[in-house]
């Protein structure tokens, strides 16, 4: 018996994704380069947020918009509110495939601690509940019988992600930065390349670039003058209010009602100032 359309229909987009984020002529290594035209759309963490990824969507209007590029990364491991609750995250992160799919020169995607986690089996507990078994409960949910073809097809998507993404412009843009006392070890070339499984677990270079936090002023402009650009935008940290400044750095949450977005012009130098007076709020989607 043939799996129901919704199963075949996840694990097409997810695995057609996967194909095309590894062969995505903008990527050299495990980095995307953008060029210098056109408008990049930066996120932060998502995590199931549907609501918010429908906005972008709309503010994107990628059909009507060929000149118009979005990252997106950290889309699984919804936030629970209670026990019966259930992580649902697998429904944004099949959308988004499809969305790949549907756009390839136009959607883009970054490894996140939170897929890589999900990938490694390393387990993540918030409140006293293991976040990789409940976004499996809810995987088992959509699909029933079909569930564990849909985890293999989520497992070659994390697989094929890239770590980070460079504009013409001067703007790096990765799920998180090392942390400060491994900013000085940290080796560049990672990004010029496929990483190991060794660097994607703990302890390696890769793995590193997903997990740190900490970030002070000074260890942004130390890591922004070792990389050769003008600033950062990552996620990974909770922003309450969507967003945070740090020196030359900008932290994006996607995740909840005042979750946030940068559309970043490629045509002309951005500075940091500029680039947060570009920030929309998604409550101003309509």
């Amino acid at each position: 018996m043939s799996s129901p359309p919704d199963a075949d229909h996840a694990v097409r987009s997810l695995r057609e994704a996967a194909g095309l984020l590894r062969e995505d002529p903008i990527r050299r290594g495990a980095t995307l380069h953008f060029g210098n035209a056109g408008q990049l759309v930066l996120t932060g963490d998502m995590h199931g947020n549907l609501k918010n990824f429908e906005k972008l969507q709309r503010f994107c209007a990628l059909e009507r918009s060929p000149a118009r590029y979005v990252l997106l990364h950290e889309l699984i491991h919804q936030e629970v509110q209670t026990e019966r609750d259930m992580d649902l995250s697998i429904d944004l992160l099949v959308a988004a495939a499809a969305w790949k799919v549907a756009f390839p020169d136009n959607v883009y995607f970054m490894q996140s601690n939170h897929e890589l986690a999900q990938l490694r089996g390393q387990e993540i507990t918030k409140g006293g509940r293991s976040v990789l078994l409940d976004f499996e409960r809810g995987v088992a949910y959509r699909y029933g019988r079909h569930a564990a073809g849909v985890i293999d097809a989520v497992c070659d998507y994390i697989a094929a992600l890239p770590l980070a993404a460079r504009t013409a412009n001067g703007v790096f843009a990765s799920h998180s930065l090392p942390d400060p006392l491994l900013l000085e070890i940290f080796d560049p070339t990672l990004l010029d390349r496929e990483p190991t499984p060794q660097e994607l677990s703990p302890g390696g270079p890769a793995y590193s670039l997903v997990w740190g936090r900490f970030h002070s002023p000074e260890a942004v402009q130390y890591f922004a003058q070792k990389l050769g650009v003008s600033g950062f935008v990552i996620g990974h940290t909770p922003q309450e209010d969507g967003y945070k400044v740090i020196g030359r750095m900008i932290i994006l949450a996607s995740d909840h009602n005042h979750g946030c977005f940068l559309p970043l012009d490629l045509n002309r130098p951005m500075t940091v100032e500029q680039m947060e007076s570009s920030i929309r709020k998604f409550v101003s989607v309509p």
